[in-house]
C-alpha cells in the first residue's frame, strides 16, 4: 500500500483588492494582488476504498466533511479526469481560519489535489493542476502558486510579482465567519444604494495599483501600507460593523496599515518589522475586539509536499 502524502499550504491576505461590477454571469472582474503568508493547513491523502475527510485543529467543526468540501472536490476532478477511483482519506489540520477570508478553503483544496496527484501516481502537469483549481474557485490557483500575485478575471488568472523583502503581518481572527457570496452581494447592494449602480458597464474596470506594486517590489513596508486597499472592505463592515473596532485596535496599537482581509471577516495588520509586530499582536490581544490574534510574514511559498 502506498505511504501517506502530506502537502502544506499557506495562507493569504489581500494586498490590494480591487473589484470590477458585476458581469452577466454574476462574478465580477478583480485586480486581486495576493501575498501568501505564513499560517499552513496541512493535507494528509492515505489510500482508502472511499473518500473519506477528517479534519482537526480550530473551528474544525465548521469544516463540512462531505463532498462540498473543496478538498474532496478537487480529489474528485483529478481522480475524474485520469479515470481512477477516488479512493482516499484525506485528513486536514486546519490552522488558517476557517471562513476567514484567507482562503483556506482554498489553500485544502490545492493541498489535496498536490497529495493525491503524488499518491496516485497520475503526474499532473502543472498547467494542468492550475487548471483543475481554476475550475473550482477564483482563489486555489494561488495557494498552489504561492509568492506574490496579480490575479485578473474571477482572480484566477495569475501573474507573479517581484518582491523585494519580507513583509510583517499580524492577523486578528473574528467570532465566526463572514460568506463570501454574501460579501460580494452586500458590496453590489451598497453601490447600487450609492446611486453609482453595481453593473460592469457602471463600474470602471479593476486595475492594480502601480505605488502598491513598487512597494511590493522594493519591500517597502511604509510604502506598501500606504497603498493597500480593498473594495469589499465596506461590505464587510456593513455585515459585521464590530470590525471597524478591531481596525481601529490594531492602529492604535502602531500597524502602519489596517484593513480587511478580503471578504474577511479576519482583520490584517501591516508591521514595521518583528517588533513592531508583537506590539501590534499585544494590543489587539488586549483589546477585547477580537477572538484570537496570530503573529506570521510573508511572502512564502504555494503548495508544497512535505515529508516526502
Amino acid at each position: 500500500m502506498s505511504r501517506p502524502v502530506t502537502a502544506r499550504v499557506p495562507a493569504k491576505v489581500n494586498v490590494q483588492l480591487a473589484v470590477g461590477g458585476l458581469r452577466l454571469d454574476g462574478f465580477h472582474d478583480l485586480a486581486n494582488v495576493f501575498l501568501a503568508v505564513g499560517l499552513y493547513d496541512e493535507v494528509t491523502a492515505t489510500p482508502a476504498d472511499a473518500l473519506r475527510i477528517t479534519v482537526e485543529g480550530a473551528d474544525a467543526g465548521q469544516v463540512p466533511l462531505d463532498r462540498t468540501n473543496l478538498a474532496a472536490r478537487a480529489a474528485l476532478a483529478l481522480a475524474e479526469r485520469h479515470g481512477i477511483a477516488p479512493g482516499v482519506h484525506l485528513h486536514i489540520a486546519k490552522d488558517i481560519p476557517v471562513a476567514g477570508g484567507m482562503a483556506g478553503g482554498s489553500a485544502d483544496a490545492a493541498g489535496a489535489l498536490l497529495a493525491c496527484d503524488a499518491l496516485w501516481g497520475t503526474q499532473a502537469s502543472r498547467a494542468e493542476l492550475l487548471e483543475i483549481c481554476a475550475a473550482l474557485g477564483s482563489d486555489i490557483p494561488f495557494s498552489l502558486v504561492g509568492g506574490v500575485a496579480l490575479g485578473r478575471g474571477r482572480g484566477e488568472l495569475l501573474t507573479p510579482l517581484e518582491t523585494g523583502g519580507t513583509f510583517h503581518w499580524v492577523f486578528a481572527v473574528a467570532d465566526g465567519g463572514l460568506s463570501t457570496p454574501a460579501v460580494y452581494r452586500e458590496c453590489d447592494r451598497l453601490r447600487e444604494a450609492s446611486g453609482a449602480g453595481a453593473s460592469a458597464a457602471d463600474v470602471p474596470d479593476p486595475e492594480p495599483s502601480r505605488a502598491l506594486l513598487d512597494a511590493l517590489r522594493t519591500g517597502d513596508a511604509t510604502a506598501l501600507a500606504a497603498a493597500v486597499s480593498n473594495d469589499l472592505q465596506p461590505a464587510a463592515l456593513s455585515l459585521r460593523p464590530a470590525l471597524a473596532d478591531t481596525l481601529r485596535a490594531g492602529a492604535d496599537a502602531g500597524a502602519l496599515a489596517s484593513l480587511v482581509s478580503g471578504s474577511g471577516p479576519t482583520c490584517a495588520f501591516l508591521a514595521k518589522d518583528t517588533e513592531a509586530a508583537q506590539a501590534v499582536a499585544t494590543g489587539l490581544a488586549a483589546s477585547g475586539t477580537c477572538r484570537t490574534v496570530r503573529v506570521t510574514s510573508g511572502p512564502v511559498p504555494g503548495a508544497r509536499l512535505i515529508g516526502a
